[in-house]
């Protein structure tokens, strides 16, 4: 086991141990990962929980810990730090009880097995969406293990399991069928508290008790250990029970005797390792590409003398990209040709640093020194299976209505939404005798403006089978939309007005594109070799949507029209990185890139992200801000007009008239919406003839993307990239005690604290302040008033953390990275819009430790109504992604006001977004020439089945008298169609008006409990088009809840009737007893002047006889 100080080093320590053990053991040894246990991210008195990250790395490491074998041949291999060295958990024997394995076939009745997840801490929900959840609908069980990447799927035939599956968390649909399935504990601590609740001896064990016998242990600097462990315990209550104390830990080691302690050495150690910086200078870069050029040439002769001198040479690159270019670099240098014994061992792998140990003839290289840059602090965490299914997901979601929310029926206009209500269904009671326990059936109840004050509103109840015309009410203004008056033409007017606009506006749009497509550009060359090689350098794994993004830009910019790409995506999600490479890809087709930014600061950290991106190559990137002498400024304004320079990144001073470019190929822009109009009227000229990529982390919604697909190039990049925690927002009134703790708690984890007072003046007194609550750390202060010489060094130190704590102004706010920050307190957040709180939370939490962010409000304050509705709303969405239902809640969605104009934010507020979504799509297919599809407008009404629970009835029994005709009438038919010429026939034979009854064709309660997802999926049937996408609902509904019950089955069939109608212009379906009656163009279907009859007797048989003629028409 090794333990160490602080989470940084034990990420570090875990990384390197992969790397080397794969190298370093006998190739029969099989060696398994090492573990990796973090403390819980929480105090456990608090009256959180920790992440459900950190509990399934915990629960992870101890079920590999229980399942290793003694006398297998490799021992297990654990890192810790300090403080999860002292946590106690569960003892080996409880874990073995609360750790289950199923397999199919075996046999356990599902309440039994809810009940004992109910033990596990797991929380039983509706649909299961997060770790730790269950859900239960009929045979049909989901679970979320704390251990496994997706949710499983258990589908019981009895009590017997029949299938297994994992399942999409989004979507809510399976991916793969499984055979077997291991549910560990849904929690740790939460059952530990729950235990010590019931029994107060419950026993627990530490880490350590897990180890076989006679473990080695390994602490990395223990006085420091010692120091930090301590620090933290001051935090825990006096007879805490989830810790050790440190004295009785140790002692337990130290009775081991197997304990091995590494400390820095002093000078004369006995085994002298030492870094590489006298061969490889760090640190500071040329500018000049001719000098950094010989110095790297240099440093390979150096390996190549050391190779010469009988030394082991490891290169230990961290991609496979790095890899082919140090051998295509020590090709180029003439090395490879020479003799075969001199060449280096190389591995992909992750180091820190390089090293060389003289004595045992022994050098380490790792990409930091072949290259030459400094590689960021982020050790590559690998794919993780986990990340997949914690895709963001950045819908709005229309059907989720609460009381009192605003509503937009489609043909009565704007309500508010109060509630469901079960109606009494009357038919049924004059009908039939026999009451039915499910009395009546569910309708949403909406109440509408009133033209006379003194009357109560007017209420209008919509089945939940005709859910589809109501969607939740989406503006964009603060104010709340006016109510609807019932059967007034307010509505179809504002309607009509919405419709009118956004035609002008699609045409608007499909003008400009048009007006660029004729427009000569440039079109650049497929990617080179470098261009390879430069994005294998990439430190992360790219998401899904960021390789789709990046594909996107370099095929526009392969095209020989000017591109125009939008790309949004949450605060940190990675569209920096897009731009980096279409710059590179641009400056490789012998361009220049400027990329424009709203604030110095942030125009200083993507320049050091270009320079550190682009080290490796002939490439000069410039920065033009005022954090830039007058002489540097213009040095750099000579070097784009020369093309002696690449690459600017500069804030609005790029945009001035002195500047010329030579050759400008791509300019990209960030937070377009942050600078002036004239500024942006300057951009509108650049556009018409170079490439433009804009980045903007103002969320567009969905819908609107959708809704623009085709008038507008854009991404949207929405998965988060791997092991990004949500933020955990406390709301707290301004008390020393719990900022203390707060600053406290990060120090103790290595990490560094934002502090945001927004107020010039008074920030020295809130330092002194902050300096008297934790006199250990230290402070620094910075705002935008300081010189932008001191600035950017208050700046670089935090960022290279040299100072534990920064107090600012909002200078912070847009784009600043610094990974190490994962706690942030805001004072007085109730002086800030939603949209700006959201933005500064998104600077913490960039790692992946929990980040937390404090909003600090006056004692009076929580009296704001106002303040406190936006910060209700930041807590409710600390997801991650959720930057969007912000901007849903402040409902200023200025995303859509910013692509679409002021003028269009009117329109959205009059018939809400979402209907000015469909709008919008459909004026652009219109203008494109394109198909457009309307809801399916079929009226069905068939006599024999009914749609809502309560208007069933059983089929009347006929006289005895006719009993004796049934015989005549199972005569086989010839005709397929009944038509009687006869009329007076009907007479004769009572039997044809048979009564069938009524049978159920809807949602049942029992099959789907959950109302909203019965709404749901009413409206997916309303949706649907064409019978590809009945085919999916079909195989959706089943996977979700089980075998399709009959009445579900005759409404499916019922919405196949509607899509065979439409394209045949069928536009209602009728049945009277006997006689079916379809309309179209207006009027009624007839053959030989008759109604079609049916033959069959079965409402079943009826319907499939619906469908073949409906296939004949």
């Amino acid at each position: 086991m090794v333990v160490c100080p602080t989470v940084q080093i034990q990420e570090k320590v875990h990384q390197e141990l992969k790397t080397w053990l794969l190298r370093l053991t006998k190739s029969s040894l099989r060696p398994s990962d090492p573990q990796y246990f973090p403390a819980w991210d929480i105090l456990p008195h608090e009256s959180r929980l920790p992440h459900a990250d950190v509990l399934s790395e915990r629960l992870e490491t101890l079920i590999h810990l229980s399942t290793t074998k003694k006398g297998s041949t490799s021992s297990p291999l654990v890192v810790t730090n300090g403080i999860g060295f002292l946590q106690r958990t569960f003892t080996s024997e409880e874990l073995k009880k609360r750790f289950r394995s199923f397999t199919l076939g075996d046999r356990i009745d599902p309440l039994d097995l809810i009940e004992w997840l109910e033990d596990q801490a797991y929380e039983p929900e509706a649909q299961v969406t997060q770790k730790g959840e269950i859900a239960l609908r009929g045979g049909i069980l989901d679970i979320f293990p704390l251990t496994s990447p997706w949710p499983i799927r258990f589908e019981f035939f009895g009590d017997e399991i029949e299938s297994m599956r994992t399942f999409d968390p989004q979507t809510q649909i399976s991916r793969e069928k499984i055979k077997q399935a291991t549910i560990s504990p849904g929690g740790e601590l939460g059952i530990l508290k729950q235990q010590f609740a019931n029994n107060a001896d419950f026993k627990t064990s530490s880490l350590a008790d897990h180890l076989s016998e006679a473990p080695i242990y390994i602490f990395i600097e223990p006085e420091e250990i010692e120091e930090r462990t301590k620090d933290y315990l001051e935090q825990v209550p006096e007879n805490d029970k989830f810790h050790n104390t440190w004295e009785a830990a140790i002692q337990q080691v130290r009775e081991n005797e197997r304990l091995v302690e590494l400390r820095k050495a002093d000078i004369n150690s006995i085994l002298s390792v030492q870094n590489l910086d006298h061969y490889r200078p760090l640190g500071k870069k040329s500018i000049n590409t001719e000098i950094a050029e010989s110095q790297r040439r240099n440093f390979f002769e150096q390996i190549h003398r050391w190779l010469r001198g009988n030394y082991q040479v490891w290169i230990i690159c961290s991609t496979e990209g790095e890899m082919q270019r140090f051998d295509e670099l020590w090709d180029e240098y003439g090395f490879s040709k020479k003799k075969k014994n001199f060449q280096p061992i190389s591995n992909v792998g992750y180091i820190s640093q390089g090293f060389i140990i003289e004595s045992a003839k022994l050098v380490v290289i790792s990409d930091s020194e072949i290259f030459g840059r400094y590689r960021s602090q982020r050790p590559r965490r690998l794919k993780s299976p986990h990340a997949l299914a914690t895709r963001s997901a950045l819908e709005i979601d229309f059907t989720d209505l609460n009381l009192g929310d605003y509503v937009v029926h489609l043909q009565h206009g704007i309500g508010r939404y109060i509630g469901l209500k079960t109606l009494p269904s009357e038919k049924r009671k004059k009908q039939s005798q026999e009451k039915n326990s499910d009395e009546g059936y569910e309708c949403l109840a909406i109440e509408f403006g009133s033209s006379d004050p003194d009357q109560d509103l007017p209420k209008l109840y919509v089945p939940v089978s005709e859910a589809h015309l109501v969607s939740k009410y989406v503006g964009t203004g603060k104010a709340n939309p006016p109510l609807s008056v019932l059967g007034s033409k307010r509505w179809s007017k504002a309607k009509a007005e919405a419709e009118k606009a956004v035609a002008d506006l699609a045409a608007e749009l499909l003008k400009i594109q048009a007006s660029r497509e004729a427009q000569p550009g440039h079109a650049y060359s497929k990617d080179t070799p470098w261009q390879r090689e430069f994005e294998s350098a990439f430190p992360y794994e790219e998401t899904p949507d960021q390789w789709a993004s990046i594909k996107a830009a370099k095929q526009d910019m392969e095209k020989a029209q000017p591109m125009d790409r939008l790309i949004c995506g949450d605060v940190g999600f990675g569209k920096t990185e897009v731009a980096i490479r279409a710059a590179f890809k641009a400056v490789m087709g012998g361009r220049q890139v400027a990329m424009l930014v709203p604030t110095t600061v942030l125009a200083q950290q993507h320049y050091n992200t270009f320079l550190e991106r682009m080290a490796d190559f002939p490439i000069s990137v410039e920065l033009l801000s005022r954090f830039r002498t007058k002489k540097q400024a213009d040095e750099t304004i000579k070097g784009l007009a020369a093309g002696s320079t690449d690459i600017v990144v500069g804030t609005h001073k790029l945009i001035q008239d002195k500047i010329r470019f030579k050759d400008l190929g791509l300019v990209i822009i960030d937070e377009e919406q942050r600078f002036g109009v004239l500024h942006k009227e300057k951009l509108k000229m650049l556009r018409q003839s170079v490439d433009v990529i804009t980045l903007t982390a103002t969320p567009i919604p969905r819908t609107l993307h959708m809704a623009l697909t085709g008038a507008r190039d854009m991404s949207t990049i929405e998965t988060p990239p791997q092991d990004r925690l949500p933020i955990e927002t406390t709301v707290i009134e301004f008390d020393e005690t719990i900022i203390r703790d707060a600053i406290k708690r990060e120090l103790n984890r290595g990490g560094q604290v934002f502090f945001l007072h927004n107020r010039v003046t008074t920030i020295e007194t809130m330092a002194e302040r902050i300096r008297k609550l934790v006199p250990k750390a230290r402070l620094i202060v910075g705002h935008g008033q300081m010189s932008s010489g001191s600035l950017e060094k208050v700046m670089t130190q935090f960022i290279s953390g040299k100072a534990d704590i920064l107090l600012s102004t909002t200078i912070i706010e847009s784009g600043v990275d610094i990974p190490n920050a994962n706690t942030m307190l805001i004072d007085r957040a109730d002086r800030f819009g939603l949209s700006e709180l959201y933005q500064l939370r998104g600077r913490v939490g960039r790692y992946k430790h929990q980040a937390y962010a404090y909003l600090i409000l006056p004692k009076h304050a929580a009296l704001l109504t106002d303040a406190r509705k936006r910060i209700s709303a930041l807590k409710q969405y600390s997801k991650l992604g959720s930057g969007f239902k912000i901007a849903m809640r402040d409902l200023e969605i200025r995303g859509a006001g910013n692509i679409l104009g002021a003028q269009q934010s009117g329109h959205i507020t009059a018939v809400g977004f979402e209907l000015y979504c469909q709008l919008l799509k459909q004026s652009v297919k219109r203008l494109k020439g394109e198909k457009v599809e309307h809801r399916l407008k079929v009226n069905v009404t068939i006599d024999f089945l009914a749609l809502q629970p309560g208007e069933e009835r059983k089929a009347q029994k006929e006289k005895s008298k006719t009993k004796k005709l049934e015989f005549e009438i199972n005569i086989p038919r010839t005709v397929a169609v009944a038509v009687d010429d006869d009329e007076k026939r009907e007479n004769k034979i009572p039997l044809e008006k048979r009564d069938i009854g009524r049978v159920p064709a809807y949602l049942p309660f029992e099959y789907i409990p959950e109302t909203r997802q019965r709404i749901t999926i009413y409206r997916k049937l309303a949706q649907l088009f064409n019978i590809k996408d009945l085919k999916e609902l079909i195989i959706e509904i089943r996977d979700r809840f089980g075998p399709i019950p009959k009445s579900v089955d005759r409404l499916l069939r019922v919405a196949e009737l509607k899509i065979l109608a439409a394209p045949k212009k069928v536009t209602a379906i009728e049945t009277r007893e006997e006689k079916i009656m379809f309309t179209r163009n207006g009027s009624l279907i007839t053959l030989g002047g008759k109604y079609p009859r049916f033959e069959k007797r079965t409402p079943d048989k009826r319907l499939s006889e619906l469908k073949t003629l409906l296939k004949a028409l």
